[in-house]
């Protein structure tokens, strides 16, 4: 075991500690595939161990896909060190930058290690890039793996990359990476026994609830509930609130939540207080919850898909998948024995896919297009992709984009540069930028925070209920300053004089 792991109590008594050593000296080498099972400490145990063990001098940046996961693992990561965030822990995420001069590990979301590349092709300083749960393979962790390949073979062939999941499909990506070593981690998980509710016509709120109390009277610990979306938490909270004891108490987990409702979901088991905690897909993953012993998965989750009539990207409430069921499951054994209810029969479950196919194969490609066209790309095929963009939605893509004013003759015009500067689809850049030219300015930076946030629009049912939930002071508070960074953002209106009309 390296000696830095020694020095950290929380950190020695991970599974992730048996591998430290081989990582370590994997990345003296080239890239790494870290395949660990839920529970083995690789978001929260890895980094720190990185950060302190020798030949990694520069920073590492640490993708994390979620914006509450990333906010979740710089504080965890923090506090290990005895430190709060921004010291040698920095986050970023947009609205949010903490870092300092001593900042040596930065947490960021997805946008933000593009930009980063944007602006620095050559991540200067930069020793490590960390893609935390690549198994969920987002658009903008490919687009980060291609360009970060690129850097690597044109520009910076000492660039390490650290490629991390519990439940990755680790043939084709090796594959891919050719020289990539490969480490397996393997988890302290107990067991959990899993119970087949089967499916049933009754109402989610009301069969989730009877489930919830059904399990509180028969096993020991705190609930998770996975539910697809923020409307059906609110409605099964509504369900459950007047059959709850004095003892038991409702968290919610969900991207919209504030730092404080993250903190209490997230906090020690307490004795005195058992917690319900109703939750998104957002927990599956990365997020540490203490305490669980009995997870309520109803078997559903929000997934957007893009229309290919209308190019509009639709929200669709579907079946989640194995791999996914697993993970939820895998919750309730991370500190003892556990129980876990699905609510569909086990016949049921070997009809689901076994895994979601990677974003980029069923998005809205324009934002991708047009990151490609600033960095300078003429061909798609120019990158080295783990799945190269379908020809179809990338068709769809520049279509719309020589609509909207961004592209002509396949290159970025003067408008589309502006609206490449602004971190938003497309679509809600030009039109911050033409309403900016009507003199509507402020009101459209912030009608952009509202529709741009895409974890909540994964979450929820549309964006009436978006609105329904967002007049709270402190959310009012958060759209005000994005809207004001984004406003300082806006080019002068002289200079995006090509900008179309929007009718």
């Amino acid at each position: 075991m390296s000696k830095s792991l020694q020095s950290q109590a929380p950190l020695k008594d991970l599974p992730i500690a048996s591998v430290v050593d081989e990582v370590l000296e994997a990345l003296h080498s080239g890239n790494v595939l870290l395949h660990a099972e839920p529970g083995a400490g690789k978001s929260t145990g890895m980094p720190l161990a990185l950060l302190q063990g020798a030949g990694i001098a520069g920073k590492i940046i640490m993708l994390e896909p979620r914006r509450l996961a990333a906010r979740g693992v710089a504080e965890r990561l923090a506090a290990q060190l005895g430190e709060s965030v921004g010291e040698r822990i920095g986050l970023r995420m947009r609205g949010m930058t903490r870092t300092s001069s001593s900042t040596r590990l930065e947490v960021v979301t997805e946008g933000v290690l593009t930009r980063m590349l944007q602006a620095d092709p050559s991540l200067e300083g930069i020793d490590l890039v960390i893609l935390d749960e690549f198994h969920e393979r987002s658009l903008h962790a490919d687009l980060g793996l291609a360009l970060c390949l690129e850097v690597q073979n044109a520009l910076r062939p000492e660039l390490r990359l650290l490629l991390m999941s519990a439940t990755l499909a680790m043939e084709n990506l090796h594959q891919h990476l050719h020289q990539a070593t490969r480490i397996f981690c393997a988890a302290r998980q107990f067991p959990v026994s899993i119970i087949w509710v089967g499916e049933s016509q009754q109402a989610l709120a009301l069969r989730v609830s009877n489930v919830v109390l059904k399990a509180i009277n028969e096993h020991q610990g705190d609930v998770l509930v996975f539910l697809p979306g923020v409307a059906e938490i609110e409605k099964t909270a509504t369900q459950l609130a007047p059959r709850l004891g004095e003892q038991q108490v409702i968290c919610r987990l969900h991207s919209g939540v504030s730092v404080n409702e993250q903190r209490a979901a997230t906090a020690p088991s307490s004795s005195a207080v058992r917690r319900i905690i109703l939750s998104t897909s957002i927990a599956e993953t990365s997020l540490t919850i203490d305490g669980v012993c009995i997870v309520v998965d109803a078997g559903l989750e929000r997934r957007g898909r893009v229309d290919s009539r209308s190019g509009a990207v639709l929200l669709e409430t579907i079946k989640s998948n194995q791999s996914s069921a697993t993970q939820r499951s895998g919750r309730a054994g991370r500190t003892a024995p556990g129980v876990c209810y699905r609510l569909w029969s086990e016949e049921g479950h070997g009809r689901r896919a076994e895994n979601w196919q990677a974003e980029i194969q069923r998005a809205d490609l324009a934002p991708l297009l047009m990151e490609l066209k600033l960095w300078g790309v003429n061909s798609v095929a120019q990158l080295p992709w783990l799945e190269p963009p379908p020809p179809a939605a990338l068709a769809r893509a520049e279509d719309l984009l020589e609509r909207l004013g961004i592209l002509e003759l396949g290159q970025l015009t003067q408008h589309g540069r502006a609206v490449a500067r602004l971190p938003l689809h497309p679509r809600l850049g030009h039109m911050m930028i033409w309403a900016a030219q009507k003199g509507a300015g402020e009101l459209s930076c912030s009608l952009a925070v509202l529709l741009d946030d895409l974890d909540r629009r994964r979450e929820q049912v549309d964006v009436e209920i978006l609105l329904k939930n967002s007049p709270g002071k402190q959310q009012q508070e958060r759209i005000k300053r994005l809207a004001r960074e984004l406003s300082g953002e806006l080019p002068p209106s002289e200079t995006t004089s090509d900008a179309p009309s929007l009718g």
